[in-house]
């Protein structure tokens, strides 16, 4: 069986490398050649094309940055859609919206394509050791014929129902993610305010009720100030605000969501957008050392 894959960033060139592990043969594309480069080799070629790519495998997987991206390589003037052989599966893992992840689901079945939405939880270390977690919106048969594959990159996989309920799982997720970040970072930088030292609110806070999990793995980062990018910032505040979107077509509101993705967005026009989201203490702790405005003199 030869597998496609298309889109090499962080998550998916490291997702890549497993199935190569597992012994599969990969056929890739991505804008950016070199970033292909450590895949070729004898169970590795490079397609000029999504379209060419597709005439070429038996499986199709996806990990693209944003809809559009992932509508340009399926549907575009060299987009991989038209080219696959009826009864193929297509494996979106890409971050989407569970509207745009059905109408993928409608433009691929119309192909006699299978789709199946399997977005992804875990940032660069989970993505490279297989530690993934799959939310996999699909027909039960499809997600069969796949679960060996997901087993090569991840370590679970949660059926989360038809078309479009992976992504939807996976915005719920990024959301809590997002939040608790900003939250976290927030409160960080009213106790530094209030003159709690740093590493006392990182001993006393972590590992307690109100804090998350995850956040101890930022730790280091807030503390050496060496964001290296495990997922970042710009693609979370992307998230969060695919979230928004899904929420206005549902009916939700998300006041505090979307205040926090508006911070996110603050964050990426002060130079943030490229590194891991939990610069997000960065930008709020400067915010909190810049001077008060000087009081207005009276005349």
């Amino acid at each position: 069986m030869k597998i496609g894959f298309i889109g090499l960033g962080i998550m998916g060139s490291r997702m890549a490398a497993n199935l190569q592990k597992h012994g599969h043969a990969l056929v890739v594309f991505n804008r950016t050649r070199a970033k292909a480069e450590a895949l070729l080799g004898p169970c590795g070629t490079f397609s000029d094309s999504p379209a060419k790519l597709a005439e070429q495998v038996d499986i199709l997987f996806t990990m693209l940055a944003h809809p559009d991206a992932v509508e340009e390589a399926a549907l575009g003037a060299n987009g991989f859609l038209d080219h696959l052989r009826p009864n193929l599966l297509w494996v979106d893992c890409s971050s989407v919206n569970p509207s745009f992840s059905k109408k993928m689901a409608a433009e691929a079945e119309r192909r006699e394509v299978h789709f199946v939405d399997a977005p992804v939880t875990g940032s660069a270390p989970a993505a490279a050791e297989a530690k993934l977690i799959f939310w996999v919106g699909a027909d039960p048969a499809d997600l069969e014929r796949i679960r060996s594959l997901l087993l090569c990159m991840g370590n679970k996989i949660v059926h989360t129902g038809g078309h479009g309920t992976g992504t939807s799982m996976k915005m719920v997720v990024n959301l809590l993610l997002g939040t608790g970040m900003a939250a976290f970072a927030e409160a960080m930088a009213l106790g530094e305010g209030l003159g709690i030292s740093r590493k006392m609110l990182f001993d006393s806070l972590l590992g307690t009720p109100p804090v998350a999990p995850f956040l101890a793995s930022k730790r280091e980062k807030i503390e050496s100030g060496n964001y290296e990018t495990e997922f970042p910032l710009r693609w979370m505040q992307k998230d969060m605000h695919l979230a928004s979107v899904s929420a206005y077509e549902s009916g939700v509101a998300m006041p505090l969501s979307n205040a926090a993705k508006e911070l996110y967005r603050l964050a990426m026009r002060e130079g943030h957008a490229s590194q891991d989201f939990s610069a997000i203490y960065d930008y709020l702790t400067a915010i909190h050392e810049s001077p008060a405005p000087a009081k207005p003199r009276l005349h």
